[in-house]
């Protein structure tokens, strides 16, 4: 039985699409998410992308995810802009909402936007390269709405999410500056990659189910002894920590979407609220100082010599590029208990893979 299969990414696309209109999402909706998943898997992030299409057919199963919905204006100041996703994938309205950002940041200068009630937005980066694209800073704050996989510190189970941080940065005659990141040590869907693979994690990732250090990522994806989860640890100790509270505060309370507080269930529905940040450098006034000391420290960086264990010095942003070109050549590697999960979620829809 193979370990794992390869498919490029224009065949896996398809196969993705197939499943969700299955689900109930029409042609183009599909097709847009599908692409997300497969860029995600073409970045180098497994965790993010076609291995979450099984849940994602769950959580429409369950009601908590709907097909075909659109983002919802519900405050609109100008430079301030309250977003609803009314449920609805989050590789559509978090899109949606993007755009209503960046078209309200080139015309102001800069826009806040709040999207609450989003369903899994996925690749966060994502929307950070769309805002980069044209020109603007970003800056995403998220928090996630399903059961707690995270441990505070100091604490021995899961009491939010991986809570993701994400900024995006231009720079002038080069890809942009793209930092995303979870605020725990690893995504969740890495756990769920690493288990599917039966390959440990490192030290100082995980507590099983009793708060004990532990280097099996199952106890984040399937029940332990009596039913109870372990928990990931954050980044960075109680830096991290900080920082994952502000994640769940800024991208849950301050959004409407709500934050997590109650007793974990068995719903697979992933819901996030995101607070977004976008500015304009040329209606800052500051854009060409801005290029020219970016791409001087930039520069800057690159001259120190390779440490030990390293070949060169890199920014946020570059090994995601360097993964898309990599994998674009040689297919997208998909593990045989993922891809068995993905075969059994369009049986549940009737698509035979």
């Amino acid at each position: 039985m193979p370990t794992s299969i390869t498919l490029p990414a224009e065949g896996l696309e398809s196969t993705v699409a197939r499943v969700l209109e299955a689900a109930g999402s029409l042609p183009a909706e599909a097709r847009q998410v599908a692409a997300n998943l497969v860029f995600a898997n073409l970045s180098g992030h497994d965790s993010h992308g076609v291995g979450m299409l099984p849940r994602y057919i769950d959580a429409v199963a369950e009601g908590g995810l709907k097909p075909n919905a659109a983002v919802k204006l519900t405050l609109d100041t100008g430079t301030l802009l309250g977003l609803d996703g009314q449920y609805g994938y989050g590789q559509i309205v978090g899109v949606q909402a993007l755009e209503l950002g960046i078209a309200r940041a080139k015309q102001h200068g800069s826009c806040i936007a709040t999207l609450a009630h989003a369903h899994h937005l996925g690749r966060i980066g994502h929307f950070a390269e769309l805002a980069t694209a044209q020109g603007l800073v970003a800056m995403h704050f998220v928090n996630v709405l399903s059961r707690p996989v995270v441990a505070p510190w100091g604490g021995g189970d899961g009491r939010f999410g991986t809570n993701p941080c994400c900024i995006g940065i231009p720079l002038a005659g080069e890809p942009p500056f793209v930092l995303d990141y979870a605020t725990s040590r690893a995504a969740q869907g890495k756990m769920r990659v690493a288990y599917n693979k039966g390959e440990p994690v490192p030290d100082g990732y995980l507590i099983d189910e009793k708060g004990a250090p532990t280097n099996n990522p199952g106890v984040v994806v399937v029940p332990q002894s009596q039913g109870l989860f372990g928990a990931l640890m954050t980044f960075g100790e109680h830096k991290g920590y900080g920082m994952a509270l502000a994640c769940e505060l800024l991208g849950g309370a301050l959004t409407g979407g709500g934050t997590w507080h109650r007793p974990a269930g068995t719903e697979r529905t992933v819901l996030n609220g995101m607070l977004t940040v976008l500015i304009d450098p040329v209606r800052l006034g500051t854009q060409d100082h801005f290029a020219q000391e970016a791409r001087a420290f930039i520069d800057w960086l690159r001259q120190s010599p390779p440490g030990t264990g390293f070949d060169q010095v890199q920014i946020a942003g570059e090994p995601e590029r360097r993964a898309r070109a990599q994998r674009a050549r040689e297919g997208i590697r998909i593990d045989a208990a993922t891809w068995d999960e993905i075969v059994a979620a369009g049986a549940k829809v009737g698509v035979v893979l």
